[in-house]
């Protein structure tokens, strides 16, 4: 009866840090809600106990840390049988608490994530959890309620496993980028033994030893068409530094990707368009049927898009670009420099403020080599046009951030893998495409909107019916069954993971004291 799962102990070794993050709002809700201990082992035994307290020691492979619920171990059933039945109890408690609500409730700086406790309905889980004669049961069942979940278990453990094998080492940088042909007897063994860790068809082809021979090639190309780098087979640093990040880097990814799908709030029938920021895409979806997808250009990490919701109420024909300030003094400031005439050229127009009345300021009469970034003293403003940094279309959806979706004169980056580029708005590869679904039925055909371009005016339409927004940030999607996972451009899975590992420490100190 005393077992412990081997599973279990492999994985909270591998990962010790996982899932403490939420302990304590755990422990409040249970305070809330606290569960009804039953007198004694149901119509099982002692045996629905120690699976109860089995299960509760492979939670790892939920991305929970066994060790943040003090779990009980089997020896205590003989010393003190009361206090490991409470024990497990109380553990089983708090961890389905995270099951089923999310291990963080409000994940911080994530707009984009949003529970919804009274559909999850805990105190159910919990009288089940109680009156279960199989308790274990309970906990498999929680454990599946996120949106592929056993795809996501699955490459969470292939992670984990990779892990415990001691994960891979660096690959030093060169005086040169790695390409096929090139014999490098350092960099050309560790680049084969990375993405062997990852890559089977890779694993059992011949050693090509120091040359990068064709089976490497090909597995380069199929890891950078996986990670939305261009596949080409190069290896330059863009690609050594996503094949140098660590092989818990993955865990953690997969570890949010998890927990941000617990008590998800469910989508309706509405129509809404969702972006995904690190897979560089928008889709209008009606229920679960997506009506478009398009490539987009989101923001450098330098200057995240961040995640949001909000409701589209306003699209803009022939928009002016009133230049945020930190725009005009990293990007423009330096092109004034250049060629204040070619600016102007350009629709750009520059205005300072005397005694609180806008005035424009003629580009070529500026000392641009006295003008500090620091303290720019100018507004600056584009025209609306064919060169206008908005392109022809803007999409309003008011919110604090001030970001939107536009069209872009720059069409050469929607065709590239890896897409973040931007100030923070987001660029459209098939405006019109979006612009159709969101002015249907209000008379708005073709015609009608190639006259609202061609007036070259500024030009607003309310829209009838405003649509949901979301800008969200899941580097974790499932595709045929397969989770797949993609680059953490902005750091929000080690973010999200590093708040459940730092909650967790201060409850796990609080509680030695």
């Amino acid at each position: 009866m005393r077992r412990r799962d081997a599973l279990g102990g492999l994985m909270a070794g591998l990962l010790p840090a996982i899932g403490r993050a939420q302990f304590a709002a755990t422990a409040a809700d249970a305070a809330e809600t606290p569960p009804v201990q039953p007198a004694g082992p149901g119509p099982q035994g002692w045996e629905s106990v120690y699976r109860l307290a089995a299960r509760l020691r492979r939670l790892a492979a939920e991305g929970l840390d066994p060790a943040a619920y003090a779990i009980p171990p089997d020896s205590l059933a003989t010393s003190d049988p009361a206090a490991f039945h409470a024990a497990t109890y109380h553990a089983a408690n708090a961890a389905m608490g995270d099951l089923v609500l999310g291990r963080l409730r409000q994940p911080p700086g994530r707009g984009d994530i949003l529970r919804d406790p009274v559909a999850a309905d805990f105190a159910h889980w919990q009288a089940e959890l109680v009156g279960a004669p199989e308790p274990a049961r309970v906990i498999d069942r929680a454990a599946d309620l996120p949106e592929g979940a056993a795809a996501l278990r699955a490459e969470l453990a292939r992670a984990a496993g990779i892990v415990s094998a001691g994960g891979w080492q660096p690959i030093p940088s060169g005086v040169s980028t790695l390409d096929p042909g090139l014999v490098d007897a350092v960099r050309v063994p560790l680049l084969r033994a990375r993405l062997r860790a990852e890559d089977p068809v890779l694993a059992a082809a011949r050693d090509g030893g120091a040359t990068y021979d064709a089976a490497l090639e090909a597995a380069v190309r199929r890891w950078q068409a996986a990670n939305g780098v261009e596949p080409d087979g190069r290896v330059g640093a863009i690609s050594q530094g996503l094949l140098n990040r660590p092989a818990s880097a993955r865990v953690a990814q997969l570890r949010a990707a998890l927990d941000s799908r617990r008590n998800a709030v469910r989508v309706g029938e509405e129509r809404r368009i969702e972006v995904n920021i690190p897979e560089f895409l928008l889709t209008v979806f009606e229920g679960e049927r997506a009506l478009l997808k398009m490539n987009v250009v989101v923001g450098k990490p330098s200057r995240a898009t961040p995640t949001m919701r909000a409701r589209l109420t306003t699209v803009q024909f022939n928009p002016v670009w009133g230049v945020p300030e930190r725009n005009a003094r990293e990007d423009l400031l330096p092109r004034f420099r250049r060629d204040p005439a070619g600016m102007t050229a350009k629709g750009f127009r520059l205005y300072s403020v005397v005694g609180g009345e806008r005035v424009q300021v003629d580009p070529a009469a500026v000392d641009w080599s006295a003008v500090r970034a620091d303290r720019f003293p100018y507004l600056i403003r584009q025209d609306a046009g064919d060169g206008n940094a908005l392109g022809r279309i803007k999409f309003i959806m008011p919110n604090s951030e001030d970001i939107y979706l536009h069209d872009t004169p720059d069409r050469g980056l929607f065709n590239r893998p890896d897409r973040a580029f931007s100030s923070g708005c987001i660029r459209l590869a098939q405006p019109d495409a979006l612009l159709a679904v969101v002015l249907e039925g209000m008379g708005w055909d073709a015609a009608r909107i190639q006259r609202a371009y061609d007036s070259h005016q500024t030009q607003g339409v309310s829209l009838r019916r405003s649509l949901p927004v979301r800008l969200h940030y899941s580097t974790v999607t499932v595709e045929g069954g397969k989770a797949r996972v993609r680059p953490d451009i902005y750091g929000l899975d080690l973010a999200y993971a590093r708040e459940m590992d730092r909650v967790a420490t201060r409850v796990a100190m609080g509680a030695a004291r």
